[in-house]
């Protein structure tokens, strides 16, 4: 639905449109960019060449002003957009993300709501817009505002306001390029969803009328939704940030030395944030590794975190994350990356208010505490995993309004196997309280590679939630993440135990080296997989993509008996849940000797027999435990010797230590 935000005053007349359409194409280029464009090297390559790695076809001019009396950001920009689809375009759609938090009426707002609940009142000062005051085409200068309007192309909310549709007075052909000037207003929200400002800390995402991107399809210019992220076009970004004098400016890109003001300069990347603090302690380091391209590492560090353990670990794992994506997938090709150390927020009840946990291109935000626990896995575990991003969000850069499990699901995989690969633990589970500023550690309760990493616990409350091929934007917001993170971390990895993990990396390394740079799609990847592993493996995405199955396979009864022949045993296996994957049994006889069965896994049981010298002793299903989207393992095996004593100890000393650590928080503040 539309929504005029012109001024009857603004409108132009019919000649000047006339007019204008002629400079158009006059302006407009008939070549079309070469395609495929060239990915990054392979892991063990040198350093990238100096030549473009994208289409380039998003270019921004930004000047900005920064006010912290105010909370606004004064901007200038000139955007120069070139076609490379097939397809004639008419118009241009801009995201104006910060809309969604004018009001209460937006659409993300109204998910946020449906997904967590009501959200604190916020004083009006404490909301976000962009206000666009001026849109120009090109030289000529002709009026695009006038007839600009907003639009709802997901749900037809009226109150809307996160897309604008600029009509232009000639289309675009393809190959086509067009100029415009925009001049905007952005009032910088008290943080929602990873932006905005707590006291002087300013973190700026977001914050600029920002095209989305058109396919031969049309418009892929979704409205800001409360479960998704973003989608853009590649190009080069110079950006000049005027700030107060002092303040120290973190961005996308690299600075120009000496420049009036600071001046960031980012070339193949689809996005441009940054941030700003009087307070930032900064620390430099060199990322070298042998066979993969130096990179300047920048941490931007709140006061009360700058001590040498954090600023060890943050850069202990940024090197982490680069050294083993760059020799699985593909090399960072950027100069520069930097590591900002959020402001930390101890209030729960405030939702969406830290920046922390954040990506952007060569730019991400980590999030520690004033006291960290030596053996907890922050802020290693965040930074590995913003780091990674530059990877699948970065560079292969996915649409993650529609399938966000591209970015998300394979970085939390690909986080969890450096943090093994690196043996940085055993981190434990640390538990927040008083609104988290007492850390407190369960010692018992060690990270794994399967549970932790890839968040097992996570899935097993929401495994049926949603279709995972619905577009990412359409998820039940409540449990979006369980679908996009976990199921897909569990997924890549179960994938990874059934094809082995040199089979898997150069699934990853091959769709890195054909998506980077190239928006992949879903089918994409999947074919990829196939091609790679030399299988068909379209039963194994049916399952976990393109359905909501779950999996639960368990014993059922075993017997035994005397014959004359020996002994004679039964074992009968279940499949109690509609996902089907091939399982292998262990069958352990009183003997010991062994018998290793394999099942197809399609019937709802299947019964395996045997007569042997002694009886059935033990039985494992899934003895390497390579199907880990099991929603319960518990049920996965039978002894002829009860083990309820272990298990009774196990459950009497995690519970008589809980109890212990609630008593001791209770007598520490009494």
């Amino acid at each position: 639905m539309r929504a005029s935000i012109a001024d009857v005053r603004a409108r132009v007349s019919l000649i000047a449109v006339l007019l204008t359409g002629a400079t158009l194409l006059a302006q407009s280029t008939t070549s079309r960019p070469s395609t495929p464009v060239p990915a990054p090297p392979g892991p063990g390559a040198a350093a990238p060449a100096a030549t473009a790695r994208s289409p380039r076809n998003a270019n921004y001019q930004i000047d900005a002003t920064l006010r912290p009396d105010t909370h606004t950001i004064d901007g200038r920009a000139v955007i120069t957009w070139t076609n490379i689809t097939r397809q004639p375009t008419s118009e241009l759609r801009f995201h104006l993300y910060w809309n969604a938090w004018r009001d209460g009426r937006s659409s993300w707002m109204r998910e946020s709501r449906l997904g967590r609940g009501p959200m604190p009142a916020r004083a009006a000062a404490d909301h976000g817009a962009i206000d666009i005051t001026a849109l120009s085409l090109g030289a000529s200068g002709a009026d695009l505002l006038a007839h600009a309007s907003f639009i709802a192309p997901d749900d037809g909310n009226p109150d809307d306001r996160t897309v604008l549709s600029v009509p232009l007075p000639a289309a675009v052909p393809p190959g086509g390029s067009v100029t415009v000037n925009v001049k905007w207003t952005s009032h910088v929200p008290r943080t929602y969803a990873r932006t905005g400002v707590i006291g002087q800390y300013y973190f700026i995402a977001q914050w600029f009328p920002k095209l989305g991107v058109l396919e031969d399809a049309g418009w892929n210019c979704h409205q800001f939704h409360a479960n998704t992220e973003f989608f853009s076009d590649f190009g080069t970004y110079t950006v000049r940030l005027s700030v107060p004098t002092g303040w120290t400016v973190g961005a996308t890109g690299v600075e120009t030395p000496g420049a009036d003001g600071h001046t960031f300069t980012a070339t193949d990347v689809h996005d441009f944030a940054w941030t700003t603090s009087p307070d930032f302690i900064e620390h430099v380091e060199m990322f070298e590794e042998p066979g993969l391209p130096k990179v300047r590492l920048r941490l931007l560090l709140q006061p009360e975190h700058d001590d040498d353990d954090q600023v060890m670990r943050h850069f202990r794992a940024a090197r982490a994350s680069l050294r083993n994506y760059g020799r699985w997938f593909g090399a960072y090709p950027y100069e520069q990356l930097t590591i900002v150390d959020p402001v930390t927020i101890f209030n729960p009840t405030v939702q969406g208010a830290s920046t922390g946990g954040m990506e952007y291109p060569m730019l991400v935000t980590a999030g520690t505490r004033g006291k960290t626990v030596r053996k907890g896995e922050q802020p290693d575990a965040v930074t590995i995993h913003e780091v990674g991003h530059q990877f699948w969000y970065g560079m292969v850069a996915t649409n993650e309004f529609e399938h966000a499990w591209m970015d998300e699901g394979l970085n939390t995989f690909s986080t969890a196997r450096v943090i093994a690969e690196e043996q940085l633990g055993p981190f434990v589970t640390v538990e927040r309280y008083f609104g988290g500023l007492v850390p407190w550690p369960y010692r018992d309760t060690q990270w794994t590679r399967e549970f932790t990493g890839d968040r097992l616990d996570g899935y097993r409350a929401a495994a049926r939630a949603d279709l995972p091929n619905t577009p990412t934007w359409q998820y039940w917001p409540g449990t979006a993440g369980a679908i996009t993170y976990n199921k897909t971390a569990l997924w890549l990895h179960t994938l990874e135990r059934f094809l082995g993990w040199d089979t898997m990396q150069k699934i990853l390394q091959t769709h890195f080296a054909r998506g980077a740079f190239a928006h992949p799609t879903p089918e994409q990847f999947f074919a990829i997989a196939n091609e790679v592993s030399g299988r068909d493996l379209t039963w194994f995405f049916d399952a976990v993509y393109r359905s909501n199955a779950t999996f639960d396979y368990a014993m059922g009864p075993v017997s035994t008996r005397k014959t004359p022949a020996g002994v004679e045993s039964t074992v009968v296996v279940r499949r109690n849940a509609d996902g089907v994957f091939p399982i292998d049994i262990k069958i352990t006889f009183a003997d010991k000797t062994t018998r290793m069965e394999h099942w197809d896994g399609r019937a709802p049981w299947r019964l395996f027999s045997y007569t042997a010298p002694s009886a059935v002793q033990q039985v494992e299903i899934d003895p390497d435990h390579v199907l880990l989207l099991d929603l319960n393992v518990t049920n996965n095996s039978w002894t002829s010797s009860p083990q309820t004593g272990l298990a009774v100890k196990r459950w009497m000393l995690r519970w008589t230590t809980w109890a212990e650590e609630v008593l001791l928080s209770y007598a520490f503040f009494s």
